[in-house]
């Protein structure tokens, strides 16, 4: 099993006139005391990858489980590429488990070279009983927005350049943030929770549940799309399993409701590949995010 702290690089936080380092890998909590709604029943937090499973782009990848501790790991660019941006990135798994590394550190990483800071948000899973499947996750994702925006100073980031980033259930959950976010869903505990827990923008990738399962054509009813719900970048192919009218559904939905939005439909590239290179177009996504973070402003450097 590869433990967590394999996914983490050093991490260098850059306050406004002095340089601190944390340590390398460090996890940070999300709840500063016990976790909403936690019984302490789910079990070992554990990668549960076997040398059986499939491989992607020749490379096993890291499926952790039981997570009921939810932290966040800060991922920092280098000083001199840092454009004071950030992103929350949701690794998926269909709310069972986290692609730890494929969808999350990895991605990170390349948010790094591209001067912006990515923040790895290990959400819950899986699925609580007796919740709807994104409950226990949304309050994470809401929570770790307030937090970030909270820590904008002393992180060094600009709180009105904080996006998020998921794939799979990880864009579920990031397209719910993106639109439940006017109040939140559990009782605010300290300061961070006075924060906008609204993504600035998002980024989905192959996402998830975003339509009704029965009828392809609507939205699922927990997708509520508004004229303020955060500006989207959504990337899916055509023979994805989880069916590209997801992405579609949701794209024309910005459209109607006059959010910038950015869609990118590709033949061919299944589910899953993450940003892991292969001979499928799709693959190329990252340099096409890039490009729309870049033009939309959110790259724009610091003052």
């Amino acid at each position: 099993m590869l433990p967590v702290s394999t996914c983490a690089v050093i991490l260098v936080v850059l306050s406004l006139g002095c340089a601190s380092v944390l340590p390398a890998a460090e996890a940070i909590p999300i709840w500063p005391g016990d976790v909403p709604g936690e019984k302490g029943d789910i079990g070992e937090e554990k990668d549960i990858n076997k040398p059986t499973d499939a491989k992607i782009s020749g490379r096993p990848i890291i499926k952790l489980a039981n997570v009921s501790k939810p932290t966040i790991t800060v991922y920092k660019p280098p000083q001199d590429k840092d454009t004071g941006a950030a992103v929350v990135v949701c690794p998926g798994g269909g709310y069972g488990i986290l692609a730890l590394d494929l969808e999350g550190s990895e991605v990170c990483e390349w948010l790094n070279t591209i001067g912006v800071t990515g923040i790895l948000l290990k959400y819950r899973v899986p699925a609580r009983k007796g919740i709807e499947k994104h409950a226990a996750a949304l309050q994470d994702a809401q929570r770790t927005m307030g937090l970030v925006r909270s820590k904008a100073k002393e992180w060094n980031i600009d709180p009105k350049r904080i996006g998020i980033l998921g794939f799979s259930a990880g864009g579920h959950l990031s397209a719910m943030a993106s639109t439940a976010y006017e109040s939140r869903t559990y009782p605010a505990i300290d300061d961070a929770d006075k924060e906008s827990c609204r993504p600035d923008f998002a980024i989905l990738i192959y996402p998830a549940w975003l339509t009704v399962r029965d009828d392809i054509t609507k939205l699922s009813p927990e997708v509520k799309v508004t004229a303020n719900t955060s500006p989207a970048f959504i990337v899916m192919t055509q023979d994805d399993p989880i069916k590209v009218e997801s992405a579609i559904g949701y794209g024309l939905a910005l459209k109607n409701a006059k959010v910038s939005a950015e869609l990118h439909i590709y033949p061919k590239g299944g589910h899953g590949y993450g940003l892991r290179p292969s001979d499928n177009d799709v693959t190329t996504w990252p340099a096409r995010a890039g490009e729309w973070l870049k033009t939309q402003g959110w790259l724009k450097a610091k003052p």
